[in-house]
Order: C-alpha cells, then structure tokens, then sequence
C-alpha cells in the first residue's frame, strides 16, 4: 500500500495506472512518427508537441478513472472492463474533439489520433491481462496469517479476500484464546507458531486480535521482526484498505493517544478561508442558476421556496440549513429517511434531487461559517441526537464542522438505516482522524466524478 494524500492506495493498480500511462504516451508518440515522419522533431520543437502528448494522455487517463477502471470489480472482470474501455475512448475522442475546437493550435490530425485510438483499444486490454496475471504470481503475493480472531478478523478477511490487487493472500489464522474467524482455516495453536511460519512459509503476519493486554506474544513477535517477517497492526491494516476506522476494534485510547484526531490551526483557517472565498464566488457565479430554481419550485407546487431545517453543526452547536424544497408543503413532517421513488417529491423537486442543485443555498451556510465545503454531512438534531445515543463515539464527528460533501459522502453515499449510519460514522472518524489539504482536494475530485455521473442521488 502507497500513501498519497494521507490515503493508502494498492501499489499495483498505481503501477497499473502509470504503466498505462506511459502506454498511452508512448503509443501517440510512435503514431505521431508513423504519420509526420521528417516533421515529428519541428512538431515538438515549435509546435508544443511533448504539450499534446501529456494533455491527451492526462484526458484519457482521467476518464478511465471516471469510468471505474481501476475500480476493484471492474478491474478483474474483462468483460466489463473492455466495455468500459470503449466508452473511455469514445468519451476522450469527444473531449478531445471540443478542445480542438477551442483551442486549434492543440489539434493533432485525424490520421495520428485515429491511429492511436485503434492502437490502444488494441494493445492496452492485452496489457492489462498480461499484467494483472503477472501480479497473481505467488512470488509477488504476501503469504498472511492472521494472529488472533473476532470481529476484525472477520472483517479483514471480507475485505482482502475479493482484492488480489493487494497483494495479500490469508492462508489462515492462530487463535489467542477461543476466537474463530469465518471463512479461512485455523493452523494451530499459539505455542507452536514458530512451525506453522515455517511450514506454511508465512511472511507476513497481520495482529488482528482486540484485547491484547497480557495476551500479545511481544518477544516472539519481535522474534520474527527481526527475522524479516512483515507484521503490522490489524486496525491500521484495516484502514488503509478501507480508508474506514475500524470501529469494531475502536477504543477510547485509540482516539486519545494515536496520531491524527487532531486538526491544527492551520488546517482549521486554510479551511475557512477556501470556503469563504469558494462560497462567495459559487454564489456570484450561480446566482442566476438559483433565481430560475426559486422560481420553478414556486410555480410547480405550492409553498415556501426554500426548505429549512435545524441541524447539528460543530461542537453540537445548532444551525439552521437552507436547501431549494424538493417536496410537497409540510412534507418535511415525516421523519421518514427519502427513498428513491418518494412520493412527497415534487416533479420540479425530483429533477433538483437528482442532480443536486436543490444543494445551492447551502453556499449561504458555508459562507456564514455554519459549514466547510468538505466535513461530515450534518443531519437534524432529533436524528443527530438518536444516533449519538445509540453509536458508541458518534459524537466524535461534532469536533469539526460539517461539509457540502465529505469522505463518507463520495464513498458510502444515502444512508436510512442505523448500520448504514454506522458505516458512515466509520469513514467520518477516518477523515477527522487525517485531515488535510491533499485529503480535501481528493475528495472534491471525487465530488466531480460522482455528479458528473449521478451517482447516489435521491
């Protein structure tokens, strides 16, 4: 696992994505020689050619990124990912074709750029087999076991097992006390770990066990340390593929003695100052977007334009949260979470759900200072205050301010039910545990791939 951003990402699908990359590069330089010849050099002499190549490249790149291609169920399944291939080349084609438009000193002729699509949509699903069938060598996978069992057990192996991009395989666990773990074998007993290594050539050992107090074998694992095995923390390990905090292996020392759970000034004023600026202009700039929707929500069904409602905001304090009204008059009396076909929808509010403009006046509140652009999404204080009595640490997500959007949001997406709220609670806490400027930034461009594409829109 590689650290960008302060969140971990697989080491092989950041080298899938760079060798691909480079793939794409390479491929239009060659097809760019094929078809100028003489006049490639005064091409990238004077006519910003190596500027062409990184920009049509960057293009494709992020379409393939916008249509799940290093996503982990369309990256094992080819199918899928051909499909997805084709409609990548054919979106980059028409995004390549409007900056043509645009900007024509960038235009790169038919003949090169149609020879470097036929070329890619060629060579690059072989690539992708070839390489992914490379990494599922068991010389380039770490032979895990898992030291202890329980919920976090349980819970890594779900999710390591589905991933070969990893490059962690759990061939089975050693229980400390009585513990099971579903779904792998148990290879002995504690006081014969040494043998279960050898025999099972282990060389990676994940400590998965909850109560370690008096119960953690501290010389034999430093032992096998200092031997070259690999051993890390099962919560970290479960952050880092997740990007959750493992709340089944929470506990309160975790939150007051490790790193992070801790935002500095300067995060704090960075972000005040973003949203104060970014707040200001996005009203100027869609101000006349929100006069027409005001005045569609008012002729489409009656009742007050703007929607309100008290919501739950940092330190517990309340604030009052403006969104366009999406239903019907007093509909907001029923506390019932929205589904996706509601019937307290108005045909204008349906359209506004959908693709997220009934979210305008909320610029308002982060200019006011109620929100960030990015934080935990804030709910009512009857719900806020229910679910803080019911989830342990769910009052952990008040010690910053709520956000437009956040982790949880472009990850986990609606929730309605308490498990729902519990998972959310899991990706709030990971992003107040390592929030940063890179963090941020990740998340906006998250932001734009889930609106660009609809996603999770109710």
């Amino acid at each position: 696992m590689i650290r960008l951003f302060h969140v971990y990402f697989p080491g092989r699908t950041l080298l899938l994505a760079i060798t691909e990359a480079l793939f794409l590069a390479v491929a239009l330089v060659v097809t760019m020689s094929f078809w100028l010849g003489r006049d490639m050099e005064l091409v990238f002499s004077y006519g910003h050619g190596g500027l062409k190549v990184l920009a049509i490249s960057l293009i494709c790149m992020l379409c393939m990124y916008y249509y799940d291609l290093y996503d982990t169920l369309i990256l094992h399944n080819r199918r899928e990912a051909a499909t997805r291939l084709v409609q990548v080349l054919g979106t980059s084609c028409i995004v390549l074709a409007l900056l043509f438009y645009l900007f024509p000193q960038t235009r790169l002729g038919r003949g090169p750029l149609l020879s470097w699509v036929i070329f890619a949509s060629v060579f690059l699903p072989i690539w992708r087999t070839v390489y992914l069938s490379l990494a599922r060598l068991i010389g380039l996978t770490r032979r895990t076991l898992l030291l202890g069992g329980g919920a976090l057990a349980d819970a890594l192996v779900e999710e390591i097992g589905p991933r070969d991009e990893l490059g962690l395989r759990i061939h089975g666990f050693v229980p400390v006390a009585n513990e099971t773990v579903s779904g792998i074998r148990c290879l002995g007993s504690m006081d014969k770990l040494d043998e279960l290594l050898a025999s099972e050539r282990i060389n990676h050992i994940i400590v998965s066990m909850e109560d370690r107090r008096g119960r953690l074998p501290m010389e034999k694992l430093l032992t096998f340390k200092a031997r070259g095995l690999h051993i890390e923390d099962g919560t970290k390990t479960y952050e880092a593929i997740t990007g959750r905090i493992a709340l089944m292996a929470l506990r309160p020392s975790t939150l007051l003695l490790s790193g992070g759970f801790q935002v500095s000034r300067l995060i704090l004023f960075y972000k005040r100052l973003c949203s104060l600026v970014f707040s200001a202009i996005g009203i100027i700039v869609v101000f006349p977007v929100m006069v027409l929707t005001a005045i569609a929500v008012r002729l489409d069904s009656p009742g007050s334009v703007l929607f309100r409602q008290k919501r739950v905001g940092r330190y517990g304090k309340v604030f009052e949260l403006y969104k366009f009204r999406s239903m019907h008059a007093n509909a907001d009396a029923n506390t019932k979470p929205a589904e996706a076909e509601d019937k307290r929808f108005t045909r204008v509010g349906r359209s506004l759900r959908r693709t997220r403009l009934d979210e305008l006046p909320q610029l308002y509140n982060i200019l006011r200072g109620d929100m960030d652009f990015i934080g935990p999404r804030p709910f009512s204080q009857e719900m806020e205050t229910d679910l803080a009595a019911r989830i342990p640490f769910y009052s952990q997500r008040w010690n910053i301010k709520p956000g437009a959007t956040g982790w949880a949001q472009v990850h986990r997406g609606y929730c309605s039910s308490l498990e729902d709220n519990i998972e959310k609670l899991s990706y709030d806490l990971f992003y107040i545990k390592n929030v940063s400027i890179g963090l941020d930034c990740l998340i906006l461009f998250q932001t734009v791939k889930i609106l660009l594409l609809g996603k999770g829109a109710r």
